[in-house]
């Protein structure tokens, strides 16, 4: 039986990046896309609670089929699992997202919202990102390394309870490939007011990151500065084990006073 992969993203189905991301797993196995009938950015975990989830289908030949559903990437992992698929699937991919996740871009990104769902489930899975916003940039590099991921995920599995954040460089050559962490950074928000054409008031959230630990030469920021795709292994789990030892002087029970 050929491995059976889910792939999902936040751009919507008509995207270019969903399009490359099956273009470079295909030949890996029978593919099923779920993914939201338009963009869903910056939705996280979020899931579609108040109102009718529907699902159409949208594409179908040999070895792939593709739905669009009206739900948030988390949605469609969800669905995909219990009412598209006949069986578990071997791997989940998420992207290819048009811009960065790295960072504190993580906690946000609804590419990596679907690969945090699929990872509670217990499956492999991955979320990427070309780090560029143009909309003809080049998916060849992100085509070859997803592929290439996907495939050792099939092969040699993953850590329990563990996901895959990837972030491709827009370079003219790709030096190869480093694990990496989280780099401690944040975006500068700022929400400029502007007026509709009604003449009413509205804000429009924008802002500029800013890497706080510029001379790291381990994070996800540093790596891909220096040419490389990054891979950061991430936990569902936001458990501080270290702080939990550190903090057993908190523990109070009133039974004992």
């Amino acid at each position: 039986m050929k491995p059976l992969i889910l792939v999902t993203n936040d751009d919507g189905i008509n995207a270019r990046g969903i399009n490359a991301l099956v273009e470079a797993v295909c030949p890996l196995g029978d593919v099923v896309v779920v993914a939201p009938d338009g963009p869903r950015s910056a939705q996280s975990n979020a899931i579609t609670v108040n109102t009718p989830l529907r699902i159409w289908k949208h594409f179908e030949k040999d070895g792939l089929s593709m739905f669009r559903c009206n739900g948030t990437p988390a949605d469609c992992v969800k669905i995909g699992l219990y009412r598209v698929l006949d069986r578990k699937p071997d791997v989940v991919v998420s992207g290819i997202n048009h811009g960065s996740n790295s960072s504190i871009s993580v906690i946000y990104s609804g590419t990596m919202g679907a690969v945090f769902e699929a990872c509670i489930e217990g499956i492999p899975a991955a979320g990427f990102s070309l780090c560029s916003f143009d909309p003809r940039a080049d998916f060849s590099e992100a085509i070859n390394y997803s592929a290439m991921i996907t495939k050792k995920i099939l092969d040699e599995g993953l850590p329990k309870d563990v996901c895959l954040n990837v972030n491709i460089p827009e370079c003219g050559h790709i030096k190869g490939m480093k694990i990496s962490r989280q780099c401690y950074g944040r975006w500068q928000e700022r929400f400029v007011l502007r007026e509709d054409p009604a003449g009413n008031n509205y804000f429009w959230l924008t802002g500029d990151f800013t890497d706080h630990e510029p001379d790291a030469e381990d994070t996800d920021e540093a790596v891909m500065r220096s040419g490389f795709v990054s891979v950061v292994p991430c936990r569902v789990d936001m458990t501080d084990y270290e702080a939990v030892k550190s903090l057993q002087s908190w523990n109070y029970d009133a039974e004992t006073l």
